[in-house]
């Protein structure tokens, strides 16, 4: 019987993971791991909330359960590298770094480490196994092995649920990490998610998706920048003008194409074109047409692959999560990947990551400079 460790967050995705999986015959322990803790001004971190609701359906479903410590890795990896990118004028995506860092790195080791044969989680993914020498010669060597068993070669593919689909987060997870790895839910839409932990009758059932940072809650990212990074106040400027049209409370707040939280007045809304961290300004216009807000060429670096290098093709990219799959033609450089867009995109923002993919499959992805 293999021993699964399954990462248990207190939600209803990572509690059903759990339950399929003792259902499916595997020997099933619960881990909560502890990335985060410190309250902030206002704000409660959630954490012992959600480890009492991990708990509580471990001791539903009749598993063993444990508390794996990473909060001294976290910060080090995650949210120093967050707060890092961030003053350097960049966006980044912490879900990410925490997947490629902590889950899939971490976790997965101490897993091992601690006896564990495989781990899973409740993302919304698919892994596809490897195909292997059947045993029975006269078995059809080209039949997909069950969804589940986890071989070499393993892939990353898109989950059933489109809307839910979570590899964008996952494109940094090694090939070695996914032959680890299981995740259950991949074949499953979210309502029928929430369905069968209502038939289950899991504490967690209709508890609802977490919001805002990955590892605070519901809190923003401006409120939590702003425990760490010293701002101030300077001037939102029309990038066509040169005219000052009012005061920011720090360039590291505005990113690429945003439009809310400007407060410049009627008329046209405005949209961020730029900034200057240096000068600590940020540039807006009322132009949707302006060449600061589309891309239709994207170099990336950093570029990550989880089966190899892909040959230079064309395929189908997404610029941020939940956008739409368009198609650009790769390229590989000396310093990285080229993407040419068959369309331009909007607000293609430097820190941000782009994915790429082959039909369902995940090539992998790198980040925008």
């Amino acid at each position: 019987m293999s021993r699964v460790y399954v990462g248990m967050s207190g939600g209803v995705d990572s509690s059903l993971t759990a339950a399929l999986l003792k259902e499916q015959g595997y020997d099933v322990t619960g881990v909560y791991m502890k990335n985060w803790t410190q309250d902030l001004p206002g704000m409660k971190c959630p954490w012992a909330d959600e480890l009492a609701d991990a708990k509580r359906v471990a001791v539903q479903l009749g598993i063993d359960f444990k508390v794996f410590d990473f909060e001294a890795e976290y910060k080090q990896k995650v949210v120093d590298y967050m707060v890092q990118e961030y003053s350097a004028g960049r966006t980044p995506n912490p879900d990410i770094m925490c997947n490629q860092e902590v889950k899939f790195k971490l976790f997965l080791e101490a897993a091992l480490e601690d006896g564990a044969d495989l781990i899973a989680t409740g993302h919304y993914a698919t892994v596809q196994a490897g195909l292997t020498p059947p045993l029975d010669p006269e078995v059809n060597s080209e039949a997909a092995p069950h969804p589940l068993k986890a071989v070499r070669g393993a892939r990353l593919l898109q989950a059933k649920d489109s809307n839910k689909d979570q590899t964008y987060f996952l494109y940094r997870v090694t090939e070695s990490a996914l032959e680890k790895t299981l995740f259950p839910l991949g074949e499953f839409t979210k309502p029928e998610v929430r369905q069968m932990a209502e038939d289950r009758g899991l504490y967690t059932a209709g508890k609802k998706d977490s919001q805002g940072i990955c590892f605070v809650g519901q809190i923003g990212m401006r409120e939590f920048l702003s425990q760490y990074v010293d701002t101030k106040a300077g001037s939102i400027i029309d990038q066509r003008t040169g005219d000052v049209l009012g005061q920011h409370d720090g360039a590291i707040f505005y990113t690429l194409g945003q439009r809310h939280g400007l407060d410049v007045g009627g008329g046209l809304p405005y949209y961020v074109v730029g900034k200057s961290m240096d000068k600590n300004e940020v540039y807006v216009t009322t132009d949707l047409n302006n060449e600061n807000l589309w891309r239709k060429t994207i170099n990336l670096a950093n570029v990550h692959w989880i089966n190899g290098r892909p040959d230079e093709a064309s395929y189908m990219i997404r610029v941020r999560h939940r956008a739409k799959l368009v198609e650009a033609s790769l390229k590989q450089t000396d310093n990285g990947v080229e993407l040419l867009l068959k369309d331009a995109e909007r607000a293609v923002t430097p820190g941000q990551s782009v994915v790429i993919y082959d039909g369902a499959i995940c090539l992998g992805g790198g980040i925008v400079v």
